[in-house]
C-alpha cells in the first residue's frame, strides 16, 4: 500500500476519531482564514510541486564562451506549513464509545496558527520564501481608519477613488482586522447595521474579518493581480504516539505572488 507524506495510516486513531479531529479543523481553518478568499487560488497540485515558473530570466557568467549567453529560469518555491498538536489517546478512544465532547483544544490552536501563517504571508509577506505581501507591496500611500468606525464608508470611498486613479477596477474587497471587523459587526447608523450598509452601498465585494493583519487593506478582486499557489493544501497528518498522547500536525505547502502591487490601498490606524 502507497503512502503519502501524512503517514495517517499509521496513527492509532479510529476513523471515526480522525473524522473528528478533520471536521474540527476545517472549521477553525474556514473561519479563520481570509487570504485565500481574496485572491486568485491555484491548485492544490500535491506535494511534488516545489516552486512557480515566474516567467523571468537572471543572467549568469561563465562556463561557456563570451559569445554564448546564459540565463537561469527563476521561480519561487513553495513555504512548507507544519503546526504539531498533542491529543490524548484516551480523549480520541472516546469518539467511537459514543463521545460527542473531545477535548479538541490543541486542534483549534494548531487550525488557528497555520491560519495566521498563510495570511499572513498573504497580507504581510514573507522574505524568507521570496514573498511579497499584498500590504508591503502597495505602492499607494495609506489611508488613516477614522477613530470613529461609523466614518468607515468615507475612508473605503476614498481608497476606492486611488484605485480606481491608478487604473485597477473593482469589484473591490475590504480586509480589517479582528478587532476593527468586530467594531463594524457592532455599530449602526441609525438604526441600521454598519456592516450592511458597508457591503451593500460602499463594496461591491467581501468584508473579510483577517486576524493577521493589523488595520485594513482595500482590494480589487477582478483577478489577475494576486495568486496563492498550493501544493498541498491544508491537512491533518501523524507524526508521532506514545501510550497517554498521540502527535498530530496540521500541513500545507503554498507560496504567495503580487503580480500587481497597485491593486490594494491600506487602512492604518
Amino acid at each position: 500500500m502507497s503512502r503519502d507524506l501524512l503517514k495517517r495510516d499509521l496513527a492509532p486513531i479510529t476513523p471515526d476519531a480522525l473524522e473528528v479531529v478533520d471536521a474540527e479543523a476545517a472549521r477553525v481553518l474556514k473561519l479563520n482564514l481570509a487570504g485565500r478568499r481574496l485572491v486568485d487560488f491555484r491548485g492544490p497540485h500535491g506535494w511534488h510541486l516545489a516552486a512557480v515558473n515566474t516567467g523571468r530570466l537572471e543572467p549568469i557568467t561563465g562556463g561557456a564562451p563570451a559569445e554564448v549567453q546564459l540565463s537561469l529560469r527563476r521561480a519561487q518555491p513553495l513555504v512548507e506549513v507544519r503546526v504539531p498538536m498533542r491529543l490524548a489517546v484516551a480523549e480520541l478512544d472516546a469518539v467511537p464509545r459514543g463521545a460527542t465532547d473531545p477535548d479538541l483544544g490543541a486542534v483549534v490552536t494548531a487550525a488557528e496558527q497555520a491560519a495566521q501563517a498563510e495570511d499572513s504571508a498573504i497580507f504581510n509577506g514573507l522574505a524568507a520564501a521570496g514573498i511579497k505581501g499584498i500590504i508591503p507591496a502597495s505602492p499607494h500611500a495609506p489611508h488613516k481608519l477614522p477613530a470613529d468606525v461609523r466614518e468607515l464608508p468615507n475612508t473605503i470611498l476614498a481608497a476606492r477613488e486611488a484605485l480606481r486613479q491608478a487604473g485597477i477596477s473593482g469589484p473591490y474587497a475590504l480586509a480589517l482586522a479582528a478587532p476593527i471587523y468586530a467594531q463594524v459587526l457592532a455599530a449602526a447608523e441609525d438604526g441600521y447595521p454598519l456592516a450592511k450598509r458597508i457591503t451593500q452601498q460602499v463594496l461591491d465585494g467581501p468584508l473579510v474579518r483577517a486576524p493577521a493583519i493589523q488595520g485594513g487593506v482595500l482590494l480589487s478582486m477582478r483577478g489577475g493581480d494576486y495568486e496563492l499557489h498550493v501544493g498541498q493544501d491544508l491537512s491533518v497528518g501523524y507524526a508521532f504516539h506514545d501510550r497517554q498522547n498521540v502527535e498530530l500536525f496540521i500541513t500545507e505547502s503554498f507560496t504567495f505572488r503580487t503580480i500587481e502591487p497597485a491593486a490594494a490601498v491600506t487602512l492604518l490606524r
